[in-house]
Formats: C-alpha cells, structure tokens, sequence
C-alpha cells in the first residue's frame, strides 16, 4: 500500500507540481468547455418535482383527476371597492372574465357571473327536470337581491364561490388539457410501472428511455409556458386593481413563483456569499493573494458544476437550489485548509523553496482532506435512500459536487502556488492563534465542567428530539409579505380553504350484489396491480340502479358532510349531500322520493347536473366522492392524524370496509411525502453514523480515536435537532437533511484535529503540550473554516422561502457547536481518555493507557 501510495505522490507531483502551466491549462479547458454548458442549466418547481416515487396514492390521484376533474386551476380572488353585485361592479367582474376566457389556454373561467341559480326566484323540482336554460346572474329580469340571498345561503356557492360576508367572489380559471403531455405521461409511468414490476424487453428499454427524455424535454416546455400564462394572468389582473383587491392562488401560480423564489436564491445566495466569503477572507488573512486564490477556486468549481448539471439537462428545484452556497462554503473550507497548512510550514521552513513548501503542503493535507471530503459525501449520500426524486437529486448534487471541488482543489491551488513567491513574514499578532490559543487553556482547566455540560446538552437535544414532528403547514413555507401568502390566508378565512383532500367510497359488493355489479366493482388498490387498469373506468351511464343516488344513502353522505364540516381544520365540502341540500330548499325542506331522484339523475340540465351530480358521483353510479379544502392556517392542522380520522369514520358512518375507502389529494400526497422524508432521514442517521464511524477507523487506526471523534459531531446535531423540537420548529423538506449535513460538514474539524493531534504527539509527546499545538495550529484552520460556514449559511436567511431560512440559521447554529465541540470537548476527552498511549516526557512515562 505505502508503495502505491508513494508512486501516486510522485506521479501527482509531476503532473501538477512540476509542470503547473498544464494543471493550469487543463482546468482553464473544463472552465470554459462546462461554462459554455451552463447555458442549458434550469430550474423547475412543478408538482413532479415533491411527489413520492412509487406512491400508490399518486397513482390513484392522477386516475382520479382523470374521472372527477383536475384541481389544477388558477383562483382569483375578488374584492371591489362597491358592493359586490352592483352594476358597476358585474361589469367588472364581466370585463375581467372575458379577458381572461380570452387566452389562448384558457377553457373557461367560473365565476358568479355562470352558475346556475335556482331560488333567484326558486324553480321547483319539477320545472328543474324539465331542463331548460338556467337562470344566472346576467339573465336580464334577474333579482340580484335573491341571488345575494342565494349566494350566501346556497350549500354550493357560500364559502366557494362567495365569501359568508359577501364582500369577496373567486374566479376560477381552467386551463385546457394539453394532450400531447398527458399522453407523455402516462406511457411514462406506464413503462416505469412495468419496468420495475416484471421488467422490459430490449425494445420496450429503448422506448422507455426515449419517451424519458422526450417527456423530459416537453415538461420542460410546458413548464416555461405555463409560467408566461401565470405571468399574463398576473398583466391582466393589474389593469383592474384600482378598483378592486385581487390575489391569485392555485398550484400553477405556487409554481411559477416557486420557480422566482429558486432564481431569486441563486442569485442572492451566490452572490451573498461570495461577498461575505470575501469579507471574511480579508478578516483572516489581509493579503490579496490568499483573497483570490480562494475565491478562484470557488468559482471554478461552481462554474464546472452549473455546467455539468446544463450537460445533463439536471433540474435544479426548491429543495436543490442552495446547493451552490453549500458548494462554495464547502469548497471555501477545502482551499482554506491548504492555505492555512501553507503559511504554517512557511512560518517553520522560512528558508525552504516554494515547490518544497507546495509539495508538502500537498502530501500533508491529501489525506485528511479526502476523508473529509468522503465523509461529507456519506452524509450527503444519505438523501438518497429518499424515496422523493428532488431529494435523491440533492445528494447526487452535492456527492459530485463535493469529489469535484477536491480533485480541483488538488490541481488548482498548488498550481496556482508554483507562480507565486514565499512571502517569508511571520504575523506579530495573531487574534485567531489567541483566541484559540485561549480556548485551549480553557479546555485544559475546565475539562470536567466542559463533559459535564455536554451531557446535559445532550440530555436536552434527547428531550427535544422527542417532541420533533414532520407536520406543517404549507402557508407557512413563504413569508407573509408574499402573494403566496395573502392569497392562501384570504381563501382559507373566506373561501373555504386552499389544500384539497377527497376521500372516494366504494360501493359494497355484499350489499348491491354481485350480478348488479360484476368485475367491475373489485377494489381499487387490487386494479392498481395493473398499471394498464383503469380502476374508475365505466362504460355504463349513471341509472337507476345506483348504490348511493337514493334517499337513504344521500341522508348517510348528508350525515358524512355535515359532520365533515364541523372538524375546525376543514373548509368547505363538497359531495352529493351539496345537491341534496339544494333539493330540499327547492321541496319545501322535504327529502324527495326515490322515485323523483332516479328521474333527475338522467333529466336535469347539464349545467345543473356538471355542477352538483357529476364531481361526486361515478359514471355507473357505485363510487361517490366527497371533497374538501382543509385550512391550510389552521393552528391545529396536522393533515395525517385528520386524514386517518376521517377515513375511520368514513367507515364507521357509512358501514363499509376499510378498503372501500380511499383517500386521496394532494393534502395526502403532500403528508405522504413529509412522512416518507422522515422515516428515510431521521432513520438513516445511524447508518450515516456507522458508515463515517467505519472511514474513521481506516483513517484513525485506533477504536479510541475513532468514538472520540465521533461524540462532538453526534452532540452537534442532536443539539440542533433538540433545538428545533423544543421550539416547536417541525420537519420538512429542507430542515430534514439539517443532521446529515451538519454531521457530515462538522466531521470535516474532528478530522483534521486528530489527523494533525497523531503528528503532534510524537514531538510533544504529552497530552497538554500537544492539544496546544493543535489548537495553534489546526486550531485556527478549523475556526477560519467553522466561521466561514456559518457565516456562508446565515446568508440562506434572505430567502423567501421560510425552510430555507431555517435551514441557514440552524445549520449555522450546528456548525458553531461542532466548532466549540470540537475545540473543547474533543480536547477534554482526549485529555481523559488517552487514546495515543502513555505519555512522555523525556524517557519518563508520566501516565499510562486508559
């Protein structure tokens, strides 16, 4: 091994040391070449971009949409200055409207303007089932105060379509189908189901890689066109807001501001953090060459990186985006190292050339800094036992990320070093030497108090781990100056909630009998085992043989809604009991008979019948669907708990199997992903634990030595993570990698201080002389490089995305522990345990092996 380790050095110093101007030229070519590339480097934060891979649920959301409508559309709310149906204020609403059912992809646009009106003055059921043209708000002998009345009372527009105050309308805007991407999909998935079930033939390998990139491609596409479309709506509202207050909501507005809030950090991050990295750098060091060099070799490695991702047409999402501030600090900790072991042996070698001090250098510092850089990696490497693709991306990212920075590292800094001349000063006063120096002395005073205290940090962090939750509330992801923000508190306080969730009942074969439903009926999850199936597929119009449109069955559905809308987390629900209640109104407050519910089912008007039979109900008649908005403001939201309760008494009160019920949503893909990130993260903590734990021993050689180097990282991250419980801060996307990062960017000091503790030892040969030559040496690296990651990840508090901010400011925090611990704690247990032997002084053993 030795001699594969040397022929490696002496190859390595001919290529780099001795001939720079190739190692030069060489990374000069990857600039410019992966520079060229960035130009294809994106961004994207659609609905693809946070699902869970593989979720049963996304399957039989996507079919569900198919069958009952797509919750994909833009809302607008509406609060004019006058009264909301004045003449002037219809007008508006009318103007509005059409300019936006003028888009060239828009469908249509709902609005209080269409809906059919049946008590403006009430129509009997009767005259309802004779069809005919419906009544609507611009039918010229319209009684606008009936219809106010209507509005606020009617179970299917108060609180959907009209605030309970009356002061707020929302304009719902649909976009058409593109086909085209629909098609796209579902051969996609359809090929991804089949290759992971029963695998592909040579043939079906090659289509599905081409239907990948061609989905990709057009994804693409889509994604920058419904941006433009969010971005003409948003043109179109500002011409009206003088007299009028308006928001915009829905999961394409979210999108595409997603997408602003992913430039907006990108920007602001990069550029922030080369700022403070540079303010930092002249802190430290106060000469020019040791500000560029550094800096140049972040920007190298990020150029080459945005490259790579261009090359590979790899998105960056919201969960991704900070990846070039992590890139940079991580980088920046790499060169700082280098410099900072550099001017040490120059301070000790001032007579020694500049390709000896180079070279040194270099073989001094390769193997620490490779196991730093392979621990940080591990760490990184975790998130990718996610079962969430942005995620698993994440840690592809940054493993690459991380191997490029070293290897440019390697080849750039000490090329860059073979121009330049020994400086040969030696600093009068060092303020980072004091003070570490002075944390040292402190260590060795305080040792007991020191471990004492930090059993008590980590009793509290064990404590507050306890109490950590996944659950959270969408809203408050954005800052409440956003429009995000605003429009989901307006819909949540006074249009019934934004978060859908909708839960479809089976019928019971036991009960309708297998003749009156044969195949057909078999569970959902049981058709989902073909991914070619499609379980709500019927061929048979809605009759009078269904098992839920009779009285008995709409008074259990009535029992189901009303009870639903009593839970303090849900909004508005909608559901067949949402036409019974009409019907009611319009028989004198009498439920109608069977009888007169069967006529209706295939007489009343189609508007009548698209709005109140048609969402709820499946073609044949045996699948009912009840649908709500959950309040997504709602202090006690926790959507799993709600969802689990909703579905057994679902159950319970309409006296069906378990497995007839089926929730669905995205409130239930959303809670999906928050528990997968859970169980993949926290749970793998051990195992990122074990596998740096392993690395160690390689490196270390010594059991001691590797448990040692351990405690102050662990402590580090369960602090933080403790922090986050007691505070009630819960987990979600960005928070959740916070332990592996901090464990993984934090192992970084324990390595090079026993790296540099092991060399020191044989010439102080005592335990005390030896931790302050540490600390005054390796010391100062690992506070130089400590307090550039923190500072590098307090900029992440100028995003809006709030995770972001808390993933910056605890990270940060995380990095200050491990600092503290490492320069205390790993020193005290060192001290106590003596893991290198007896001590020496002289030939005298002054202590034994503990």
């Amino acid at each position: 091994m030795n001699a594969v380790n040397t022929l490696l050095l002496r190859l390595y110093h001919t290529l780099v040391i001795d001939r720079p101007v190739v190692a030069l030229g060489l990374v000069c070519v990857l600039v410019v070449f992966f520079a060229v590339e960035s130009r294809h480097f994106r961004l994207e934060a659609s609905s693809e971009s946070i699902i869970l891979e593989g979720d049963k649920a996304l399957k039989y959301y996507r079919v569900s949409q198919e069958n009952y409508g797509s919750d994909d559309f833009l809302i607008v709310t509406y609060t004019p200055s006058e009264d909301l149906l004045s003449p002037a204020s219809i007008a508006h609403i009318k103007r509005l409207r059409d300019e936006l059912t003028g888009m060239e992809s828009v469908e249509s646009v709902l609005s209080i303007l269409d809906v059919p009106l049946v008590n403006s003055p009430a129509v009997s059921i009767a005259e309802l089932s004779r069809g005919g043209d419906m009544r609507t708000l611009l039918t010229p002998d319209t009684d606008r105060e009936l219809a106010r009345k209507e509005f606020l009372e009617s179970p299917l527009y108060r609180n959907h379509l009209v605030s309970p105050d009356g002061r707020t309308t929302a304009l719902l805007v649909f976009f058409k189908e593109d086909k085209a991407y629909t098609k796209l999909l579902n051969t996609r998935n359809q090929l991804r189901e089949r290759r992971a079930e029963t695998g592909l033939t040579h043939e079906e390998e090659a289509e599905w890689r081409a239907v990948e990139q061609a989905f990709q491609d057009y994804h693409t596409a889509a994604m920058e066109a419904e941006r433009k479309q969010i971005e003409t709506v948003r043109g179109i509202l500002d011409r009206y807001r003088e007299n009028a207050q308006l928001y915009l909501g829905g999961v394409r507005m979210i999108i595409a501001d997603m997408i602003s809030f992913i430039e907006h950090d990108l920007v602001v991050f990069g550029f922030g953090v080369l700022v403070f990295l540079v303010a930092v750098l002249v802190y430290f060091f106060r000469r020019l060459r040791w500000v560029l060099l550094p800096m140049s070799c972040c920007v190298i490695s990020v150029t080459v990186m945005v490259g790579f991702l261009g090359l590979l047409d790899w998105p960056v999402t919201v969960i991704s985006s900070n990846f070039v501030s992590l890139l940079l600090i991580i980088t920046m900790s790499l060169t700082i190292h280098l410099i900072v072991r550099y001017r040490i042996l120059e301070e000790r070698l001032p007579r020694s050339d500049q390709k000896f001090l180079v070279s040194e250098t270099m073989r001094e510092m390769v193997t620490p800094c490779f196991y730093t850089a392979v621990t940080t990696i591990v760490a990184f490497g975790s998130l990718m036992v996610s079962d969430i693709r942005p995620v698993i991306d994440f840690g592809w990212m940054m493993t690459i990320g991380i191997a490029l920075a070293f290897v440019l590292n390697f080849i750039y800094v000490p090329a860059v070093l073979m121009f330049l001349k020994p400086e040969h000063t030696v600093e009068r006063a060092n303020p980072t030497r004091s003070f570490t120096m002075a944390v040292a002395r402190w260590t060795l005073k305080y040792a007991t108090p020191i471990m004492v205290a930090c059993v008590v940090v980590a009793v509290l962090g064990a404590a507050g781990i306890a109490q950590l939750e996944v659950e959270n509330r969408f809203i408050d992801h954005f800052k409440s100056t956003t429009e995000i923000y605003q429009g989901m508190e307006l819909i949540d306080t006074k249009l019934g909630g934004t978060m859908p969730l909708d839960f479809v009942i089976d019928a019971d074969d036991a009960e309708i009998g297998s003749s009156a439903l044969p195949e057909k009926t078999r569970a959902v999850d049981d058709a989902f085992d073909d991914p070619f199936n499609d379980p709500f597929s019927e061929e048979d119009e809605t009759g009078s043989s269904s098992f839920w449109f009779n009285g008995y069955r709409l008074t259990q559905i009535e029992a189901v809604h009303d009870y639903l809308e009593s839970l303090p987390a849900v909004g508005k629900v909608l559901s067949l009991a949402t036409g019974l209640k009409i019907l009611r109104q319009l028989n004198d407050g009498r439920m109608p008979e069977d009888y007169e519910l069967a006529f209706m089912l295939n007489n009343v008007p189609d508007v009548v019948k698209a709005a109140l039979i048609d969402p709820y109900l499946s073609t044949d008649g045996q699948r009912t669907r009840v649908t709500m908005r959950l309040i997504e403001s709602a202090p006690t939201l926790k959507r799993k708990e709600l969802i689990e309760h909703i579905r057994l008494y679902l159950v319970d009160a309409l006296g069906v199997a378990e497995t007839r019920v089926h929730p669905t949503g995205m409130a239930v893909l959303y809670s999906n992903v928050l528990q997968s990130l859970y169980s993949s993260q926290i749970l793998t903590l051990g195992a990122v634990f074990l596998s740096i734990f392993l690395m160690f021993l390689v490196l270390f050689r010594s059991l001691s030595l590797s448990i040692l180097a351990m405690i102050p990282n662990v402590l580090a991250a369960c602090s933080v993570l403790g922090f986050m419980g007691w505070w009630g801060i819960p987990l979600d996307v960005m928070t959740i990698t916070i332990a592996a990062i901090t464990v993984g960017i934090a192992v970084d000091d324990a390595v090079h201080y026993i790296h540099r503790f092991q060399v020191e030892f044989v010439a102080c040969r005592t335990y005390r002389e030896t931790i302050l030559a540490c600390h005054g040496s390796v010391g100062r690296a690992i506070y130089y490089t400590s307090l550039t990651v923190t500072v590098g990840f307090s900029i992440l508090a100028l995003s809006s995305f709030i995770p972001t901010i808390y993933f910056g400011v605890l990270t940060g925090l995380a990095m200050m522990m491990a600092l503290m611990g490492n320069l205390t704690l790993l020193a005290a247990l060192i001290l106590l345990v003596k893991p290198m032997g007896p001590e020496r002084a002289g030939d005298v053993v002054v202590g034994g092996p503990a």
